[in-house]
């Protein structure tokens, strides 16, 4: 599947349509009022190009609708993302979180990315399959290393809720040494305000984690989330209710199923102990 347009396009794009269908006008009718075809104004309202500040300051006039973030965000839609730096080209995840205010994830082998310690992440990203030179090995950890920094903003923090396996805090990723370190950045992470982890414990049995792991994103100016989804061949997103329902459901069946926060950090407790 394709990677989609970049999420500050594809929210833009949103809002395009929500402020033409609001002025009752069709593709049609805004198009030819405009001066663009059908297909330039729908692929606009789906994020795969970009707007024109003067476009954007045309539509609020035909569509009598100010909006004061409008020209800041086609300015904004227009920038490149700050990974790029890194020679990291999108894959359809990080600028969807560098917008999102909460992530949700369920992880079932592997300790979420923005939990991870660095000796941690080489040791997985050096098991990939795909064979990573050291200037792109050592990008994609400053990368996962800047997305962690979120979590520690005062002013625009990221709250993450993570359900763990426990399988995934047994599992020894770059050895004894590496693990000790990843399991007591865990257990300091698990204190922060914004920070909830509860580990699915073995235990209390079989849990309805066989759909496997996947990641909600939420935004707190009433985006719809984004379901992201990981498999062998790439990712998917899912944006469709029906999608972000059943997403919703397990993770909540999920949570009822782990033990609580402080239950988890018991655990985990134990599990550096030994």
């Amino acid at each position: 599947m394709p990677t989609p347009p970049p999420f500050r396009r594809r929210r833009l794009g949103k809002k395009l349509a929500r402020m033409r269908a609001k002025a009752r006008m069709t593709l049609d009718e805004a198009a030819k009022a405009l001066y663009r075809t059908k297909s330039t104004l729908h692929r606009l309202e789906k994020g795969e190009t970009l707007l024109d500040v003067h476009l954007a300051k045309s539509m609020m006039d035909l569509y009598d609708q100010y909006d004061a973030e409008l020209v800041d965000q086609a300015l904004r839609a227009r920038e490149p993302g700050w990974w790029t730096t890194f020679g990291i080209e999108n894959q359809g995840y990080i600028d969807v979180e560098t917008e999102a205010t909460d992530v949700r994830e369920l992880a079932l082998l592997v300790i979420p990315g923005l939990l991870q310690t660095t000796g941690y992440m080489r040791a997985l990203f050096e098991a990939h399959r795909l064979p990573r030179t050291k200037r792109w090995l050592e990008n994609d950890i400053r990368v996962r290393q800047i997305r962690q920094r979120r979590l520690a903003d005062p002013d625009n923090p990221l709250h993450l809720h993570a359900i763990i396996d426990e399988a995934a805090l047994r599992k020894v990723v770059g050895g004894p040494e590496v693990m000790r370190e990843q399991r007591r950045h865990l257990r300091e992470m698990a204190e922060r305000p914004n920070v909830t982890i509860r580990v699915l414990a073995d235990e209390r049995g079989a849990h309805a984690s066989v759909v496997g792991g996947f990641t909600l994103l939420g935004f707190e100016d009433g985006e719809s989330p984004v379901l992201f989804i990981e498999h062998m061949a790439g990712a998917v997103h899912i944006e469709e209710e029906q999608g972000l329902r059943e997403a919703r459901l397990v993770f909540e069946h999920l949570t009822s199923q782990a033990l609580s926060p402080e239950e988890s950090i018991a655990l985990m407790e134990r599990v550096l102990a030994e």
